[in-house]
């Protein structure tokens, strides 16, 4: 048994039961963004957490411990990904990184985004020529420090 074994019991579960993130992230009482990432093998559950999560996707005792394990961050296969909304992802980053860095340095100074301090929040925004994803990021500006 292992953290991969467990999240594909959930995905798997998911499948089956048509169960929606949201669902989960009302029980859960946390953010659908955060819980989906939580069950997705990237958080680390509280035991609460874990406990919810197992009911809804029954999950064993042993199973739900896996939940409670600082998990090994980073879920993508590649270097560069290959699924083609992860790459759009990586193509803006590639294209706009520098221009966001850049913009985060004038207006904070130097420094990074906190992916630990952090939080996320997707939308469905309807438009006539076509919904649009509304994807807000969040993350506390964490200074350089001289010493």
């Amino acid at each position: 048994m292992n953290r991969l074994m467990v999240t594909e019991k959930i995905i798997s579960t998911k499948v089956s039961k048509g169960i929606k993130w949201e669902t989960v992230a009302k029980k859960v009482g946390e953010s659908k963004e955060w819980t989906t990432a939580l069950c997705l093998g990237q958080m680390t559950a509280t035991p609460e957490q874990a406990k919810a999560v197992a009911k809804i996707f029954g999950l064993t005792a042993e199973e739900q411990k896996w939940l409670m394990v600082v998990p090994y961050k980073g879920s993508l296969p590649t270097a560069v990904p290959t699924d083609p909304l992860i790459y759009r992802w990586y193509e803006i980053v590639n294209v706009y990184g520098t221009t966001i860095k850049e913009l985060i340095h004038e207006e904070f100074g130097d420094g990074i985004m906190s992916a630990i301090d952090f939080s996320m929040d997707i939308e469905r925004q309807p438009d006539p020529k076509g919904d649009r994803v509304n994807v807000v990021l969040s993350g506390k500006f964490l200074p350089y420090k001289t010493y």
